[in-house]
């Protein structure tokens, strides 16, 4: 075993670092590398400068490949990393966010598809193509299940697959065409029960995020707590209330976003609500199916309210003013 090979202590750096140098030949070390780094999730941060976050795995992976790049003629070195200046490290958990987010866009534009289809198809044809369908999903779901497994920080489009998923296969396991899961969640009769609770969701909140939370403060519970995990380290305690995450009590459903499966499960049938549901859902699930007029300014805002505030309560108490302010535009319009 060589040096290289030795179990390292690691730090508290954040990041570790591969910095390659392929030699021109043989060409496939090339495209063997590019892919390797692919599968497990590494991104560029510099030509030639490959990061993951820092655990014993991404060490071993790191290693690993270091190794068959010396086999292949090149080399290279491991470092852990913390970042001073150039990139802060959010902004390079945004990159990661952004690589896996475009991973769950492919699958989750296959999944509409396949979902567009089941619409089609009549109780018996679909009975028929059953054995296919299932054999479709399942791949998807592998392929998800190989997305998560890189998806370090719970990008967005994570919940936008499971939703989808989700949604599909209660399809196919009903024999129904509604494309809607049973409802177990309280509604507007027994809403008291969601107070006192501490609302949990992922870090680095953003547009779904911030309007459930103000939807929660205004509507629900004014007194309400709010914890922000990280997915992968993320064990639920009791009293807690889950949105916009997985496995989440409140999140995506098919093709509705958080805060649309919030109000249809707490009965709050306020169309001005319905009103800042719609932009929402347009920002989060980009699929432009409302295409309201105030969409695009409020995507800036928000987009400006995530540069300027790391903080994610920050982030809330900002962006609860500005759906205060929506609210009472669209409330003032009775929700057109």
């Amino acid at each position: 075993m060589s040096k290289r090979e030795i179990p390292i202590p690691l730090t508290t750096a954040r990041w570790l670092l591969l910095i390659p140098q392929l030699p021109p030949e043989p060409a496939y070390l090339r495209v063997k590398v590019w892919r390797r780094l692919q599968r497990l999730g590494a991104i560029s941060v510099k030509n030639s400068v490959y990061v993951l976050p820092t655990n014993e795995q991404s060490l071993e992976d790191f290693q690993w490949l270091l190794r068959e790049i010396e086999e292949g003629g090149g080399e290279g070195m491991v470092c852990e990393a913390h970042l001073i200046d150039g990139l802060d490290d959010q902004e390079v958990e945004a990159l990661f966010d952004s690589a896996r987010d475009a991973d769950y866009c492919e699958i989750a534009n296959q999944l509409r598809k396949l979902a567009a289809q089941l619409r089609k198809k009549r109780a018996k044809a679909l009975a028929a193509e059953l054995p296919d369908l299932e054999s479709q999903i399942s791949k998807l779901r592998r392929r998800a299940h190989e997305v998560n497994a890189i998806d370090f920080f719970g990008a967005n489009g994570r919940m936008i697959v499971e939703g989808l998923l989700s949604e599909i296969e209660t399809n196919l396991t009903e024999g129904e065409q509604s494309g809607q899961q049973k409802e177990e969640l309280p509604t507007t009769n027994d809403l008291a029960v969601l107070r006192g609770k501490t609302w949990v969701t992922r870090k680095g909140v953003h547009v779904d995020r911030m309007a459930c939370a103000w939807l929660i403060r205004r509507f629900i519970d004014p007194e309400a707590r709010f914890k922000f995990v990280s997915v992968k380290e993320y064990t639920p305690e009791s009293g807690e209330m889950r949105f916009d995450m997985f496995r989440g009590e409140f999140t995506h459903v098919g093709e509705k976003c958080s805060l649309e499966v919030l109000l249809d499960r707490t009965g709050l049938n306020d169309p001005a609500l319905r009103a800042i549901a719609e932009i929402v859902h347009d920002i989060d699930l980009k699929d432009a199916k409302f295409g309201r007029e105030q969409t695009a300014g409020i995507a800036h805002v928000i987009a400006g309210i995530c540069t300027s505030q790391k903080d994610d309560l920050a982030r809330i108490a900002r962006g609860s003013a500005l759906f205060d302010d929506t609210y009472e535009y669209f409330r003032k319009r009775r929700g057109r």
